[in-house]
């Protein structure tokens, strides 16, 4: 069982990962994807006259701030043209793909955070009306369902929260609690760089290998996003997982390369 995160930046080869999809799944191969689509939902927002805002944690992540115009523009690309387009990709090559969300049958369920803390022009504020929240449970048995019967669960990161709200969550982030929830072997996180790179945006200094027990170290290395992919990392590897491998969606079967070892392999 593996479950595999692809990004939604510029330059992701969604054919070449369908391909590959299709190859593994022929083969036998159990698998959940989980995607991206950030580029798709900054196009939108900005078309819509609602450009996105990115904010800094005081410690250092980065991520958008969801207001409620900005999760319903998060649901439209993600959950809409993103998740379809590539559902669109898998059945043309024979996959019978179901698209979904965290949010449907509470597959993603977690507490919102109403309010949070940023860092902007060195002062620390509070935000309000923030509609993103934390995983904290899984509907494992809903995907499970969906494997037996010969299905490929495609995942949008949107989730839950307790009382039934619609939260944006962190794919990656998401990709590893499903991937914890269904006691996979490998996750896979992919995106538009090899892997973690000590010197950014230096893809010569690609961080091969890295001892689990040492994975949050390497936290102050990861720049943007890729911090996202390592604490994500390190929450799979502490839920169980076997092995979490930070590879290249831009390649030529990106999936089969990384379970080849090709990237950061963290096991």
């Amino acid at each position: 069982m593996i479950v595999v995160k692809v990004g939604g930046g510029v330059g992701i080869d969604y054919d070449a990962l369908c391909a590959d999809i299709a190859e593994l799944w022929r083969a036998g191969q159990r698998l959940v994807l989980v995607h991206g689509g950030s580029h798709e939902t900054n196009v939108l927002a900005e078309r819509l006259g609602h450009p996105p805002r990115f904010v800094t944690s005081p410690s250092g992540y980065s991520s958008r701030y969801t207001d409620r115009e900005t999760l319903e523009i998060f649901m439209m690309a993600y959950a809409g043209k993103v998740n379809k387009l590539i559902v669109e990709r898998l059945q043309s090559l024979g996959v019978n793909a179901v698209g979904l969300s965290g949010l449907d049958g509470r597959l993603l369920e977690g507490k919102r955070k109403a309010a949070i803390r940023i860092v902007e022009d060195g002062k620390q504020k509070v935000l309000r009306d923030d509609w993103t929240g934390t995983i904290e449970r899984v509907n494992a048995g809903l995907l499970t369902i969906l494997l037996d019967a010969g299905y490929l669960p495609v995942v949008a990161p949107l989730a839950s929260s307790d009382t039934g709200e619609a939260l944006n969550v962190d794919g990656d982030r998401a990709a590893a609690a499903l991937a914890v929830g269904l006691g996979a072997d490998t996750l896979l996180l992919l995106s538009n760089v090899p892997g973690l790179l000590r010197a950014f945006p230096d893809e010569a200094s690609l961080i091969l290998q890295i001892p689990r027990a040492e994975v949050e170290e390497f936290l102050p290395v990861a720049q943007g996003r890729m911090k996202k992919k390592v604490l994500g990392a390190a929450e799979a590897l502490a839920g169980g997982v076997g092995r979490v491998i930070l590879g290249d969606a831009r390649s030529a079967q990106p999936i089969s390369r990384a379970l080849a070892g090709q990237g950061t392999v963290i096991e």
